[in-house]
């Protein structure tokens, strides 16, 4: 027996409408409910006036379920229901009924039913909405955004939520299985900037200080385990000032792991039991273990990226001994000034036309290179404006050490080493789009990058920068290097890569405080500076660090992957733009002075 026990909403001491609560979701309705009495609530979705009956769609969350209005079951009903418009809020009493085979919906859930409504009551009117309620909208992102409590009644971005719902329930089971404590870590912490910038927070109390909103819980994540937790995660919020693109924004939530007593072996051990889990769990493939692993420096020569995207070939190839002794100005030059020059093929691709080759250089163009250079390979050869500067030794070798065939394409960049990989590597990526290589039923690529550098060379600051962050430790056999030379140094850091995008970094820490103070001084940190920053980490590691480290996945980067969509504002529910503002409620925004006053702070106009 249905409980129909009625909900008043009041208003003072007015009640202003009275409706049961539902008996069933608009998506759970099936033939094996037919003829039962039913109460469902939800928006309208669309209607359809036929004269002498009114359809109407309700949706809710759950799905979508088709109500039939007619004059002979209930007049009042019925006429109530010519008033109705898209997104009103509705609560509709009826007799499920079976569908006439000529109008069952096989793309819905409830197709096989309807629901014919004796009863109908408008809990809320709607304005008509500035862009339709539905998948395929075109409307402009902004406007979404602006109006983002609208845009998430989308069933799309509904399944996406939802998704991530689940995996924040699969992550949090599957380190608490394995030994795991989730604590949480402050959001009001010191401010450390190395990196990207702090988000700052005046103190009140504290004239002329502030908090940091956290980039990484990295310093507490490291004390819990100079506190014994040995084994820690969280899934936290984190915060960086910094400029934007489609894959980043200011506030995100991460993954963060920590364990103690462990080598790089066994955090690769927990990760790839936990994506294993999730690969079975979201897209049904059994991950076959161990991941992949390439170190950092074959990564850049063979795809031209630190993350690089496998799910199709095309390898990058290093071809500076083919033209060692080049009377082409162009590859001579590049050869003495010990920069590199790289090439790829493209399989079955001397059929490009010459405006998609002028295509490729400007996009190459756009990227900083001077140019590209191509050979379309022929059964006599090559075709290509350079081939007349090369001889025969130089063509014939380019042919071999890329194994180019004849109707394939070779395209060249050469310059300075890393931004020459980098802009392969683009290349690369681009002619894999153009050439719509990874299609829908393309197995993903999962892989570990190792042996990073430790550092990173500026040249407008010079000085060295932590290429991951400075609690990373060094390789035990490069340890010797750190005042001798640098930049040689390899990093025990490691990132994780799903489809050419990191999802995941992390390192061995340094538990030493010695070892940790000749980084900083590797770094330029003076020992005042560092003992201003991070004294309380220093003096930490006094008192019996154990060796320990982790790794932090990108939960909202990893929701967009296992999702399918493009950007990460469609993974979260209320996400910033591009330029870090929320359309939606407006900020950031000005304050009162009187705010200003309290926080002890002055404002400088423009």
């Amino acid at each position: 027996m249905i409980n129909f026990r009625p909900q008043q909403s009041i208003i003072g001491e007015k009640v202003i409408m009275n409706f049961n609560i539902r008996t069933h979701n608009c998506g759970e309705l099936i033939e094996e409910n037919v003829g039962e009495k039913v109460v469902l609530n939800g928006w309208v979705d669309r209607r359809r006036d036929l004269g002498g009956l009114i359809f109407i769609w309700l949706r809710d969350r759950y799905g979508i379920t088709q109500i039939v209005f007619e004059p002979d079951s209930d007049q009042v009903a019925y006429e109530l229901a010519k008033k109705l418009r898209s997104e009103f809020v509705i609560s509709v009493e009826g007799k499920v009924r079976k569908r006439p085979d000529d109008a069952v919906n096989k793309d819905m859930k409830t197709g096989l039913i309807d629901v014919l409504a004796d009863k109908l009551i408008i809990l809320n009117e709607s304005e008509t909405p500035p862009f339709a309620i539905k998948d395929e909208t075109e409307t402009f992102e902004d406007l979404r955004l602006k109006y983002r409590y609208l845009d998430l009644r989308r069933p799309a971005l509904q399944k996406v939520l939802l998704l991530r719902h689940r995996m924040y329930q699969l992550v949090r089971k599957y380190f608490d299985e394995n030994g795991f404590v989730e604590i949480e870590t402050p959001v009001l912490m010191k401010s450390t900037p190395e990196g990207a910038r702090d988000y700052l927070v005046p103190s009140r109390i504290h004239k002329g200080k502030f908090y940091a909103l956290p980039q990484s819980p990295q310093q507490y994540k490291q004390l819990l385990m100079v506190s014994g937790f040995d084994r820690y995660f969280q899934i936290v919020k984190c915060f960086r000032d910094e400029d934007l693109r489609a894959d980043r924004q200011p506030e995100f939530t991460q993954i963060d792991v920590e364990m103690s007593f462990i080598d790089r072996e066994q955090v690769f051990n927990v990760v790839e039991g936990l994506m294993k889990l999730l690969f079975k769990q979201l897209w049904g493939i059994e991950l076959l273990l161990p991941i992949q692993r390439l170190a950092y420096d074959e990564a850049l020569i063979k795809y031209g990226s630190d993350k690089p995207d496998l799910r199709f070939g095309m390898e990058l190839h290093k071809l500076n001994e083919v033209f060692t002794k080049s009377e082409f100005k162009v590859f001579s030059d590049v050869v003495n000034s010990k920069g590199i020059i790289a090439g790829l093929v493209a399989k079955e691709c001397a059929s490009f036309s010459r405006s998609q080759l002028d295509g490729l250089a400007n996009f190459v163009k756009n990227l900083g290179a001077k140019g590209l250079v191509w050979f379309k390979v022929t059964e006599d050869g090559v075709d290509s404006p350079t081939a007349k500067f090369l001889n025969e030794n130089e063509i014939k070798n380019l042919k071999t050490n890329l194994k180019a065939e004849p109707n394939d394409l070779i395209l060249v960049l050469a310059g300075e080493n890393n931004s020459t990989l980098n802009q392969m590597g683009s290349l690369r990526l681009e002619m894999a789009k153009r050439l719509e290589l990874i299609k829908p039923e393309t197995p993903p690529s999962l892989l570990w990058v190792t042996d990073f550098p430790l550092f990173e060379w500026d040249d407008e600051t010079k000085r060295f920068y932590a290429m991951h962050h400075p609690f990373t430790s060094p390789r035990s056999e490069d340890i010797g290097l750190l005042e001798k030379d640098p930049g040689k140094i390899k990093a025990q850091a490691y990132d994780l890569v799903l489809n050419g995008n990191e999802i995941a970094g992390g390192s061995i820490r340094i538990h030493n405080s010695e070892l940790q103070s000749r980084m900083f001084k590797a770094l330029g940190i003076s020992e005042e500076e560092a003992q201003q920053k991070f004294g309380f980490l220093m003096n930490a590691f006094k008192y019996g660090a154990p060796p320990h480290g982790g790794i932090a996945f990108g939960f909202d980067r990893m929701v967009m992957l296992f999702a399918g969509v493009d950007s990460i504002r469609d993974t979260i529910a209320f996400p910033k733009t591009a330029s870090a503002m929320s359309l939606m409620d407006e900020c950031p925004s000005e304050v009162s002075e009187e705010q200003i006053e309290e926080l002890h702070i002055r404002l400088i106009k423009d």
